[in-house]
């Protein structure tokens, strides 16, 4: 074995994980770092949390590359912001202790329980897994788009690209990641963190997937950002100058999204997810235009 290349995990009786859950796999690349990541082929797939990927059948997949040895730090904190690894768990950025002078610190808990998900999952689920699946209540998705998060990616031939997480979002179950492109950290911006945040979240049920998750931030200088997820197929994000008056506010969204662009599945109808949106929306301009 090459010092290049990354170790291999031959899969026999010994490891039943992958056997019992995707009986397709026959090897599992376990790199250590950048240079030991061999050739993306036909049949691969990243694994991290793998709380998606072992949920069904994969019968296209024969090798897994576990990125769990790359040990990448879950999360940085430095003045320019937060950079949380894509490896980072659901349990993990929630026990992340932020500035004070971060405002916005409260969303990430408020985002971590927006998850259909049990605490054995929110220790094994991460971020950027649940980023790539895209899914419209996807509350990474949410939390990360709110506050100005940048993808970093990495390419596979050696480079990166960066992509804002509202563009890396195409639609449910869709990204912008190519063939052998690794999602490897989301930056979010201190400018971003210190704002004020409202948020808001319905379901049909009291524990049901997101039908419309809303999240307004409140800068400094005035400025009021509204960013829409799970109503809609991918994230909506409306940028304003100042706090608008309630009936522009509404305006501006019944311009952006059109009745026929909100999602529709068995979590909620789209008329019903249309009427929530504009509700909460206003709910949160409400909370933002009050005292500090």
């Amino acid at each position: 074995m090459g010092a290049s290349q990354a170790p291999i995990a031959r899969i026999d009786a010994a490891d039943q994980t992958f056997r019992m859950d995707l009986n397709t796999i026959t090897e599992v690349a376990r790199p250590r770092n950048r240079s030991e990541m061999s050739a993306w082929s036909t049949g691969d797939a990243w694994l991290a949390g793998g709380t998606w990927l072992f949920s069904e059948p994969q019968p296209a997949l024969s090798r897994l590359i576990d990125l769990s040895a790359l040990d990448w730090p879950a999360t940085v904190i430095s003045p320019g912001g937060l950079e949380i690894a894509a490896t980072c768990t659901v349990a993990t950025l929630d026990a992340l202790a932020l500035p004070p002078e971060w405002a916005a610190a409260p969303l990430i808990d408020q985002c971590c329980r927006a998850f259909l998900a049990s605490f054995k999952i929110w220790n094994m689920a991460t971020v950027g897994g649940n980023i790539c699946m895209a899914l419209p209540a996807g509350p990474m998705i949410s939390l990360t788009a709110a506050l100005d998060g940048i993808c970093t990616i990495w390419t596979p031939d050696g480079g990166e690209r960066r992509v804002a997480v509202t563009d890396f979002v195409l639609g449910p179950l869709r990204n912008v990641l190519r063939p052998g492109e690794l999602l490897r950290a989301i930056s979010l911006p201190a400018a971003a963190l210190a704002k004020r945040t409202a948020f808001r979240k319905i379901s049909l049920s009291p524990l049901g997937r997101s039908a419309a998750l809303l999240i307004g931030t409140l800068a400094r200088d005035g400025g009021f950002m509204l960013t829409i997820t799970a109503s809609t197929p991918r994230p909506v994000r409306l940028v304003f100058s100042a706090l608008p008056s309630g009936a522009a506010l509404r305006q501006r969204i019944e311009e952006t999204i059109a009745e026929s662009q909100y999602f529709d599945d068995l979590h909620g109808a789209p008329a019903w997810r249309r009427h929530m949106t504009l509700h909460l929306a206003e709910e949160i301009r409400s909370e933002l235009a009050g005292a500090p």
